[in-house]
């Protein structure tokens, strides 16, 4: 995380002394000799903390920072004054400056003073990025008692200490949230922020809103300045769901702050530099997306550093039981209920299903179940009848085999008719997007919209 000093001091020695010594301490220093120059900077560009003499030609230092606060209010201003000048000092605190030193002043006390400055800065980053991911989980479950499950895990250990762009493809619903703050958690960027944000929720002005944050002012409505996500995260990992829902000016925009680690906010004039780790995810089959356009090549290459693909509940069996049995003790926990077990019949019940919404359907599954058992065990009964209708066939005839399409087809319409046609609930259910759900409707030339 790059912590940027401006500082503006006319006496040439003292300037280059002191911007030689904060660069020592890997600070990014630009200095100019004179507060024109030093508006200008704050203008053009974000800094961290301004450290302003208060005697300079055609600006002064009390000038200046009352100009900055109105311009760029975050940035911290550290004011040098002169024997005898103490009441400009104080005047200066009263203008909003963060704190002042007199000439000549301990450089070591200057760089106490700075080290404050980005540790309350680290701090209020910190907890904007906790306000904003207050919904993550510390400690993440994962069920990889599967084959193919235990690959992906063994992916993601492999990557233990990697900080590499990473590209998670495979069906809705087969978690690929979950793996995504896995991969965060075995990352160096652990102890920072990890927050997401699911493209397709979004209009294309509010995405670019939420993305890159917009100054006071860049439309109607836009009282205040607001950080961006991407800010929020800097230092930690930024996880897109649904990365083919962006719009290709925006993936435009985030490539740019891939490869420059830096953006512009809306309506902003002056870029904001950012260090963070990009997972990016979709259901969409990648190559199609790629050669039709809804994910920009460009992008996918700068993303595809390293792609896990999540294999659906139905190829990784061995999951389902112990799956069902986390869902259980959550869910009784949830709701007070004293259920502890399956009976043999649920048990097959739940293995033969096919899950077309993969793990959030097996999860709806369970909870639904607990809130309707009365005893201490989940029977087949206890399970949504319609199951029985779409278990996976032991014995196949060739003539008789679905395709995966046909059957998600199936099951939505069935889900839809128990719901009344309530699409939004429908959604919700399946665990899919507006998006998805209408894609798997659309077969054989039907649209949803017959269906409002």
């Amino acid at each position: 995380m790059n912590f940027r000093v401006l500082i503006a001091e006319d006496e040439e020695i003292t300037r280059k002394h002191l911007a030689d010594v904060l660069r020592d301490e890997n600070y990014d220093v630009v200095s100019v000799n004179n507060g024109v120059d030093a508006l200008e900077e704050i203008k053009s560009n974000d800094f961290d903390i301004l450290i302003a003499d208060i005697k300079m030609p055609g600006m002064d230092g009390l000038e200046l920072l009352s100009r900055v606060k109105k311009i760029s209010p975050e940035t911290a201003v550290l004011v040098i004054t002169g024997f005898g000048s103490i009441n400009s000092a104080v005047e200066a605190m009263k203008k909003g400056a963060f704190d002042y030193l007199p000439k000549p002043f301990d450089l070591d006390e200057l760089l106490l003073k700075v080290k404050q400055v980005r540790t309350q800065n680290e701090l209020r980053q910190e907890n904007i990025a906790l306000r904003t991911s207050l919904q993550m989980e510390k400690k993440i479950n994962i069920i990889a008692e599967s084959r193919a499950m235990k690959k992906v895990m063994d992916i993601i250990e492999g990557m233990q200490g990697s900080d590499c762009n990473v590209l998670l493809t495979g069906e809705s619903g087969v978690g690929k949230n979950l793996l995504a703050k896995a991969i965060h958690h075995a990352s160096p960027r652990s102890g920072k922020p990890f927050l997401s944000l699911n493209c397709a929720t979004f209009t294309e002005e509010l995405l670019a809103s939420e993305l890159f944050g917009h100054e006071k002012g860049a439309f109607t409505g836009a009282h205040l300045q607001k950080q961006g996500l991407i800010k929020i995260a800097d230092g930690g990992t930024l996880f897109f769901d649904e990365i083919t829902e962006m719009s290709p000016s925006l993936q435009a925009k985030l490539l740019k702050a891939i490869e420059e680690k830096e953006f512009f906010r809306v309506g902003g004039t002056k870029p904001v530099k950012v260090d963070v780790r990009f997972i990016a995810a979709t259901n969409q089959n990648i190559n199609r997306a790629v050669e039709e356009g809804s994910l920009r090549r460009d992008l996918y290459y700068r993303l595809n550093v390293m792609e896990i693909n999540v294999p659906p509940l139905r190829r990784r069996r061995g999951d389902i039981i112990p799956l069902s049995r986390f869902f259980l003790r959550k869910h009784a926990r949830e709701y007070g209920k004293r259920i502890n077990k399956f009976s043999q019949d649920a048990l097959e019940v739940l293995r033969k299903y096919s899950y077309p919404g993969n793990v959030r359907e097996l999860e709806n599954i369970i909870e639904r179940a607990v809130i309707l058992e009365k005893g201490t065990v989940i029977t087949a009964e206890s399970l949504p009848q319609s199951l029985l209708m779409f278990q996976i066939e032991t014995s196949l005839e060739p003539d008789k085999v679905k395709s995966l399409a046909e059957i998600n087809k199936e099951y939505v319409h069935s889900v839809l008719e128990m719901l009344g046609g309530n699409k939004s609930e429908a959604s919700r259910v399946l665990g899919v997007s507006r998006t998805s759900l209408w894609r798997m409707l659309k077969t054989d030339g039907e649209s949803l919209s017959k269906q409002d």
